[in-house]
Parts: structure tokens; C-alpha cells; sequence
């Protein structure tokens, strides 16, 4: 959709309440269009009061503006996440991009409550929010229509960048906090921060040129190691160190233990966008790392050879799904139906040490679906197993491995 089509119409626009938002929401009142403004609450750590957007937005000129509270909605994504191991190249937890299915699941009721088929929003041409945004809206309802203004040319006609935006602001009195001297754009949630853009694209500047706002760098982490104990119950983390919690709370109380001990704290990953060139992350997400790691010692309990190996090409199929747009997708249904079979028996008390940037093992209880016997692993003399009874099994092996070298397959 462009300009010419939206006069008279009513979009409900996805905000974050910052330059971007206000510019493009004040252009389009300009030019005639009705704008109902939309963003959603998903514990952004770097929004001290989202009521604080709502105030931007209405003095952009959006005549309505709908703040949607998706904290839990976002925290029960992020145990999905966890339990599938959805971490994309790079070992980047999808944080950006889960959200965004969540933030369309948001928005897509609202849209059918009040009568709008017009989704707006704010991802540029070159990267995966636009995909997401409009896979994920049109899956849920196909009558959605998608409007984006940086694929507009009369909105870039106006605004080439950042400068020009800026300008707009000014000689419109939108009170926006923008400069020009930004090094770098974040996307934030309660699952984590996306750095990119700015000096970040030059692979000169290091991870350590963020200024972290979920945690610390290891050289600036705790010299001692602290002790944490995840309770797990049907894949579900439930608990740490003993107390219960729901999903939000227990998610950032992983953030905090997590980001003062630098886990998931800078990783950089150069990673291929959907739409196909390379693109530079620094990404934080202590919380999910401290969580998933923790799953991951769990799963090691319970996952037998077989399904060791269909779960960990199911879990790299899932994350590049998530960073794709694909979340809704028949495909990643299924696949999330076949995590969860194995989510069922992820119950256990893992307890693991931080430490400067690391999540070490220390014990597991109370896991009944564990396969690990002490007794069979065992190089004692204890247990049920009879080294003697290898003989018989390397008998057949060694029929095939024989026939390999008859044949002339064998290269020394």
C-alpha cells in the first residue's frame, strides 16, 4: 500500500513511541490519515514508564493510542524459546524477532475489535521486522493489509535518514529525544536487547562498545561465583533458588542474577538476514542464556540418542523459523508440538554457578525421567552391566567395518 490508498483510512500503527514513530505518525495525520496508535507493554528495560509513549504519540497526532499489556504473553514466548533451544546463528536467542510475533498476535484482535484491516509499521526494506510483521499478520487474518512507509516513495521523498526526521520534529515541536550522534539503534524486551546499526556495522568496533542495559561485561562481573537453582516442572521454569514465581517475574529475576554475573552479556554474531545479506548483532539476553543452559543440562538427562538428534535439527529448524516470520506457520506448529513431547518429562532441580560470563554445572534432583544410571555408567564393579556382554555387539560391528576394507574403501 502507498500514500494515495491510505487517505481516509484508518491503520492502527505499531510504535515504539520513538523518532521513527512520531515522525511517521505526524506525516501520515498530515496527509489525511487516521491514525490509532499501538505498542506493546513487553517489559522494555529500557522504558522507564511506557505511559511515557503514549504522551509522544498523542502529540504526534495519533487520535487514539492503545498500550497493550503482553508481559506474561512474551514471558510464556520465551519458555517456548528455552525449551526448544531456538537460539539462531551466532547463538542469538530470537528475542527481536519472537516479539514481534508476539506484538502481531497483540495487535491483529485489536484491529478486528474496532474494524481496521490496515497494519502499519516501521521496518526498513532492508531488514527481517518487515517479514515478520507482515507474515505474521496476514497468517492470523488474511484480510490484513500492510502499510510501510520506508517502502513508500512519497515518505522517502521526505526523509532520507535520521537528519531529516529530526529536522521534522523540530519544526513540528514533537517531543522526541533524538541526535544525530546515535552510535547504534536497540530493539528491547523482557527477553533481551538487540544492538545494531551505526558503528556497530564496522566489524572494527567491539562488543564491548555497547553500554549493556541488562547486565555487565565479564571484566566487570562479581569475582565470586554465586550458586543459582532453576526447579523445572514439565519444561516449565517454575522456580529459583526456592521461590515460586509467574512467568514475568521469574524471567526477570533471571535477568537480574543472570546480567550481574555477565551471562549473556555482548555476544556478537554476524548473522544471514532473511532477506539475504549479512547483518552484525551485539545481543544481550542473560536471563534466557541462564535458563537454557540450565534446560540444556536437563534435557541431557532425558533425551536418548535417537531423540538427541531429531530434537537438535527440530531446534535449529524453530529458531530459524522465529527469525523468519514463520512462528504461525503449520511447520513450526508441528515442530512445537514435538518439543513439547519431551517438555513433558523436563522436570528437575538444576543448580549451576556464574561466573564471569559462564554457567557451570553443579547438580541436578528430582528428575524421574532421567535415563543417566550411576550404576550402569559406572567403570567399577558395580551395577547390572556385564563388560562381557560387548563381545557379541562388536562381533557385528566388525562384520561391516571388515567389509569396508575388502572392498577397497578404506584410504590409510
Amino acid at each position: 500500500m502507498y500514500l494515495p490508498d491510505l487517505k481516509g483510512q484508518t491503520i492502527l500503527m505499531a510504535v515504539s513511541g520513538g523518532l521513527d514513530s512520531c515522525t511517521i505518525t505526524h506525516w501520515l495525520t498530515a496527509h489525511g490519515v487516521d491514525v490509532v496508535a499501538y505498542t506493546a507493554d513487553l517489559g522494555q528495560p529500557d522504558e522507564e514508564d511506557i505511559e511515557d509513549v503514549r504522551t509522544r504519540m498523542l502529540a504526534s497526532g495519533a487520535r487514539e493510542m492503545i498500550v497493550d499489556d503482553l508481559k506474561e504473553a512474551i514471558a510464556q514466548a520465551g519458555f517456548q524459546l528455552v525449551q526448544s533451544g531456538a537460539r539462531y546463528e551466532g547463538g542469538y536467542w530470537n528475542t527481536t524477532g519472537i516479539g514481534r510475533h508476539v506484538v502481531v498476535a497483540g495487535m491483529v484482535p485489536e484491529m478486528q475489535r474496532r474494524g481496521i484491516t490496515i497494519l502499519g509499521h516501521g521496518a526498513t526494506g532492508r531488514g527481517n521486522d518487515q517479514v515478520r510483521f507482515e507474515l505474521a499478520s496476514e497468517m492470523l487474518d488474511p484480510k490484513v493489509q500492510v502499510y510501510a512507509p520506508w517502502r513508500d516513495d512519497a515518505f522517502l521523498a521526505d526523509f532520507g535518514g535520521r537528519k531529516e526526521m529530526i529536522a521534522y520534529c523540530e519544526k513540528h515541536s514533537i517531543p522526541v529525544k533524538a541526535t544525530l550522534s546515535k552510535p547504534y539503534s536497540t530493539d528491547s524486551n523482557i527477553l533481551g536487547l538487540t544492538h545494531e546499526a551505526g558503528e556497530l556495522e564496522s566489524l572494527s568496533t567491539p562488543a564491548t562498545r555497547v553500554d549493556p542495559g541488562m547486565g555487565v561485561f565479564p571484566a566487570d562481573a562479581p569475582e565470586q561465583a554465586q550458586s543459582v537453582t532453576i526447579r523445572f516442572e514439565k519444561g516449565i521454569p517454575v522456580a529459583i533458588d526456592g521461590k515460586s514465581l509467574g512467568a514475568f517475574e521469574l524471567v526477570a529475576a533471571a535477568n537480574a542474577v543472570g546480567g550481574a554475573h555477565a551471562i549473556g552479556i555482548g555476544l556478537h554474531a554476524v548473522e544471514n538476514r532473511f532477506v539475504g545479506i549479512k547483518s552484525r548483532g551485539i545481543y544481550e539476553a542473560p536471563g534466557l542464556e541462564l535458563l537454557g543452559r540450565s534446560y540444556e543440562y536437563l534435557l541431557q538427562l532425558i533425551l536418548d540418542r535417537r531423540s538427541r538428534r531429531l530434537y537438535d535439527q527440530v531446534s535449529k529448524w524453530i529458531a530459524e523459523q522465529i527469525y523468519q516470520g514463520y512462528w504461525f506457520d503449520p511447520a513450526t506448529q508441528a515442530c512445537r508440538d514435538f518439543v513439547a513431547r519431551f517438555s513433558q518429562m523436563a522436570t528437575g532441580t538444576v543448580t549451576v554457578s556464574l561466573y564471569k560470563g559462564n554457567v557451570m554445572y553443579e547438580s541436578i534432583t528430582d528428575a524421574p525421567h532421567s535415563l543417566y544410571s550411576e550404576d550402569t555408567a559406572s567403570m567399577e564393579d558395580v551395577g547390572e552391566f556385564d563388560h562381557r556382554d560387548s563381545q557379541g555387539f562388536l562381533g557385528v560391528l566388525g562384520v561391516s567395518a571388515r567389509a569396508l576394507h575388502t572392498a577397497g574403501q578404506i584410504r590409510d
